[in-house]
């Protein structure tokens, strides 16, 4: 004898709900604290973020940990993209996606 399915079953609380970054990689004007910190002081602001994250703030000394780091925030938030992008996007304007990075810290913390 079977019995009718009458509920489905509930979530574990895993969000699937997918996100955006709240800026872009070139709004880099959005926030000039931001973008002076990683124009002159990169090595700084990527210590910050690293420890903003939730990582200990040596984190960017150790080699691929910026594209990991990036990789982690948009697999925190939902937010869509691929890690071919994000390293593509460092290769060519790293200290930008350090800034949407820092930015996107600011904004949801």
């Amino acid at each position: 004898m079977s019995h009718p399915i009458s509920s489905q079953p509930q979530s574990m609380g895993y969000s699937t709900q997918t996100s955006q970054w709240h800026s872009e990689v070139m709004d880099c004007f959005d926030d000039m604290g931001i973008c002076l910190c990683g124009t002159f002081v990169p090595c700084i602001l990527m210590c910050q973020v690293s420890q903003d994250f939730g990582e200990h703030f040596c984190l960017p000394c150790l080699p691929g940990t910026f594209l990991a780091l990036q990789t982690a925030m948009r697999e925190r938030w939902h937010i869509p993209g691929s890690i071919c992008r994000d390293f593509f996007c460092q290769c060519f304007c790293g200290y930008c996606v350090l800034c949407q990075m820092a930015r996107e810290l600011k904004r949801r913390q």
